[in-house]
């Protein structure tokens, strides 16, 4: 059953909780104080029955008040890296101490974007997950960033804890905030308001995004917490924004019924549900309307009759973005041609590129059964 109201969240089966720099880390310093509050709010839910998983970020602001690093070890990527390093250590400890004082075992399970953008290591972070969770361990969940790039990262931990929530077959998705949720302007502004339900994210949705932390400690904003739930949704996964920073957060916004909850849309297959996950796409493919049309409505393959424009340097087999005329991304897939031939075929029937090509051609740039409509 679908989780559709914060008051249902002890029927979940599975909930991953992300918790950010601001909430956990201030002046440099733990909140020893809240995050012991928030370990025994996860007690209480596993008490009660449903799983848990933590997506936990601080490492690089803990490791940079240790260094005594300047604009919180955000200065460059080097920095990054060493403060990530030291903070790490620091941040595994915490956990670690928080939980075991509710008489919980905490694990750490450090990632990369590759790691759940790889079918293969996906699918071994999958079965590290189940298997933690079947021997009573709370996983705790990081960015690896002592050794991501600014090129190859997540880059939030919002994003993160959908990914991981898909890899572990998760239900659930809390995501602690600064704010009690997703506001239909900024909520700074007079007459702002909170939504307290959202059935499918658009455009007007989008809109209401304000990118940016408040903190200047995390890297996510509420743009970054959309861009989660439109991961979450397509899974199946229901995704709630409450805000983190009171003592006991969940048992809060649970009793107050506070907060903005996310419904999951549709319950793609597993390997759909990675696919349209993926966040790192090596390159765009526009269409015209007409094939834009037949994607969206018949559920059909994209042929190279219907593509306009390439960009982007791809290989076969690499993923890469469907994009309508008018710059929506309309689907994602999996390529079935490198970016050099489909340059050479863009436009043409399935007749004409035989002679291009100089071999027989596969039966569509990117087959139905490796695409997944956004």
């Amino acid at each position: 059953m679908a989780i559709t109201a914060l008051s249902q969240l002890l029927q979940a089966r599975r909930i991953v909780v992300k918790v950010g720099s601001s909430l956990l880390i201030e002046a440099g310093k733990p909140r020893d104080w809240w995050l012991d509050s928030l370990a025994q709010d996860l007690a209480a839910i596993r008490a009660e029955g449903p799983e848990v998983i933590v997506v936990s970020s601080g490492a690089i602001a803990l490791g940079a008040a240790r260094l005594g690093m300047p604009q919180g070890g955000r200065s460059n990527l080097a920095d990054a890296q060493a403060a990530a390093s030291v903070g790490q250590v620091e941040l595994a400890r915490l956990w670690s101490q928080a939980l075991d004082e509710h008489e919980l075992i905490a694990a750490q399970m450090l990632v990369t974007l590759g790691d759940l953008e790889d079918r293969r290591r996906y699918l071994n972070a999958s079965a590290t997950l189940n298997r933690l969770l079947a021997a009573g361990v709370v996983p705790v969940v990081n960015e690896n960033d002592s050794v991501a790039t600014e090129e190859i990262r997540f880059g939030d931990n919002d994003r993160l804890a959908a990914r991981v929530a898909q890899a572990a077959g998760a239900d659930t998705v809390l995501l602690l905030s600064d704010v009690d949720g997703l506001y239909d302007r900024d909520p700074m502004q007079d007459g702002a308001q909170l939504i307290a339900q959202v059935d499918g994210i658009t455009p007007e949705v989008l809109a209401m995004a304000s990118r940016g932390s408040s903190s200047g400690l995390g890297s996510g904003g509420m743009a970054s917490k959309l861009e989660a739930a439109q991961i979450a949704e397509r899974a199946g996964i229901t995704l709630a924004i409450i805000n983190g920073k009171h003592e006991s957060p969940i048992a809060n916004a649970v009793d107050a019924d506070v907060g903005t909850v996310f419904l999951p849309r549709r319950s793609d297959d597993a390997r759909k549900a990675w696919l349209g996950g993926r966040i790192a796409p090596s390159g765009v493919l526009t269409v015209d309307a007409g094939c834009a049309r037949a994607l969206e409505t018949g559920g059909a393959s994209l042929l190279a009759a219907g593509i306009t424009a390439i960009d982007g340097k791809f290989d076969r087999g690499d993923l890469v973005e469907i994009r309508a005329e008018d710059g929506r991304v309309i689907a994602k897939g999996l390529c079935e041609y490198s970016a050099a031939n489909c340059h050479a075929i863009k436009g043409m029937r399935e007749d004409q590129q035989a002679e291009v090509l100089g071999h027989s051609p596969r039966p569509a740039v990117v087959h139905r059964d490796h695409l997944v409509m956004l």
